[in-house]
């Protein structure tokens, strides 16, 4: 998520999710802001599906070397002996 400055923030992390505090709303309105509650609900959402995407490419590539590792143990056992 893009801040209104154009710059992107800073990766989320466990601390500053369980630490963060939203403004309170305007004059004459009572509890948290809307806007800001929403737009950091949208920030843990974007951040989250960026893990999640990273932790399956990461599971595949895991998947792809672990059967290249046997493929090529399978090989040198299937050798002759020189």
């Amino acid at each position: 998520m893009i801040r209104d400055d154009g710059t992107l923030p800073a990766r989320l992390h466990p601390l500053l999710v369980r630490d963060h505090q939203f403004p309170t709303a305007g004059f004459g309105r009572r509890g948290l802001d809307p806007r800001e509650v929403r737009r950091f609900l949208i920030r843990v959402a974007l951040e989250l599906a960026s893990l999640h995407q990273e932790v399956s490419r990461l599971t595949g590539e895991n998947t792809r070397l672990k059967r290249l590792l046997r493929d090529r143990r399978s090989a040198q056992a299937n050798r002759p002996p020189c």
